[in-house]
């Protein structure tokens, strides 16, 4: 699925999402990736849901947004919330989402001007 949002310098649009695949702007990463609004994209090590930790979460915190919007891969799953803790004790919200979904929903809030968070479950595709 190709995205076209509207361009805002300094910003991190998602242009694309396919399986195996997100692209942020003009670079493609084949693996799980933290996208803030604004800043460098930041590889996050977890290939699949079961591979998830609270140590994941508290990298999510440490970006300080305002919202995360959890990409859970190829369908909706949703996890423990002992896992976001981190999250929820600095009252940061969190939305689960497939991650197709995820990608759209985070660069309709980037284009609002919102400082949210992009935590996308890549998973190879096969």
């Amino acid at each position: 699925m190709k995205f076209q949002p509207d361009t805002l310098a300094g910003v991190n649009p998602i242009t694309r999402q396919e399986a195996g695949c997100v692209w942020v702007g003009s670079s493609a990463f084949r693996h799980s990736v933290l996208v803030p609004w604004r800043g460098d994209v930041l590889p996050w090590p977890a290939a699949a849901l079961a591979d998830l930790t609270a140590e994941h979460f508290e990298r999510v915190a440490a970006c300080k947004p305002e919202l995360v919007i959890f990409g859970s891969g190829t369908r909706l799953r949703f996890l423990p919330p002992a896992l976001m803790r981190s999250l929820y004790e600095q009252r940061i919200g969190v939305e689960t989402m497939d991650t197709a979904a995820a990608c759209r929903t985070y660069n309709v809030l980037v284009a609002e001007g919102r400082n949210v968070l992009a935590a996308l479950l890549v998973e190879p595709s096969i």
